[in-house]
């Protein structure tokens, strides 16, 4: 008996050598950022972790499911979120980031202020004054460091503040931001119009990409050729519910960006990229 219970704790010392090497081994590889594309159903959200291990979340999707997924995105002793993002406040956008901000503790958030007569939108008014997070104003202009000047946020819409306008459709407000790691850049767009990404284009802003999160759910509102040839993405991403009652995405968008590798979350559920500031890839 002695010999067997020694043979287990030597088996068990073996086996943890092993873990922590490989964790070792793990921590050791040289950081990368890591995007993801949710699948929520009809809606949007994307996760940011960057090489310095900030997170970042755009929008939250139309319900509850979020917390579901950035529950394997995140360990379960993480309940800090460095940077949330409302594009703008309509509620396949936002109904997630009102259950993330009831569980985790967030640091920042970035909106645009526009004012909405709905319950969801003044329950995330509520939250985000209780929240005690640094609120900051969306304006063309605005750069988010990460840490590292090679790693950065830059807002290209709305081109001036909206803060306390009120709207009954809040899309074309909507928050273009495009994310920058060394060579590597994301751009999204919220459910920007093709009036603002033609603007964006007239006032020569830099947008060229390799990925583009397709605007308003592929809908023929969005995604101009203009601005697809601008951006000139090698991916393109668009989040929509799959058999949804909007026709996403619409015939007008797909031409828009055929040539491009497109990934649809109705499709292909999650859409996960990775880069090392050099290429992007799939992940």
């Amino acid at each position: 008996m002695p010999e067997r219970k020694s043979l287990i704790i030597l088996g068990f010392l073996l086996f943890l050598d092993v873990f922590v090497s490989a964790a070792a081994f793990d921590l050791a590889r040289p950081g990368k950022l890591e995007v993801v594309f949710f699948d929520v159903g009809q809606g949007d959200a994307a996760f940011i972790k960057t090489p310095e291990g900030r997170q970042v979340l755009i929008d939250g999707g139309p319900d509850s499911s979020l917390l579901e997924k950035l529950a394997e995105e995140m360990p379960f002793w993480d309940r800090t979120i460095d940077l949330v993002i409302l594009t703008h406040p309509e509620k396949d956008h936002m109904a997630g980031l009102i259950e993330v901000l009831k569980s985790y503790e967030v640091e920042n958030v970035l909106w645009t202020g526009v004012v909405r007569d709905t319950a969801d939108y003044r329950e995330w008014l509520k939250l985000i004054r209780e929240e005690g997070a640094n609120l900051h104003i969306a304006e063309s202009g605005l750069k988010i460091g990460f840490g590292q000047p090679y790693e950065f946020l830059y807002v290209l819409h709305p081109f001036e503040s909206q803060e306390g306008m009120e709207m009954e459709d809040s899309n074309n407000t909507s928050i273009i931001a495009r994310l920058v790691y060394k060579d590597i850049s994301f751009i999204f767009t919220g459910d920007a119009y093709q009036s603002a990404e033609k603007q964006i284009i007239s006032l020569g802003a830099e947008v060229d990409s390799d990925v583009l999160k397709a605007g308003h759910h592929g809908s023929r509102t969005s995604t101009s050729r203009e601005f697809v040839e601008a951006v000139s993405p090698e991916f393109a991403v668009i989040s929509c519910g799959k058999d949804n009652s909007y026709g996403h995405p619409s015939q007008d968008a797909l031409e828009a960006l055929e040539g491009i590798d497109v990934l649809r979350t109705d499709l292909q559920g999650d859409v996960r990229f990775a880069s090392d500031g050099k290429e992007v890839w799939l992940d």
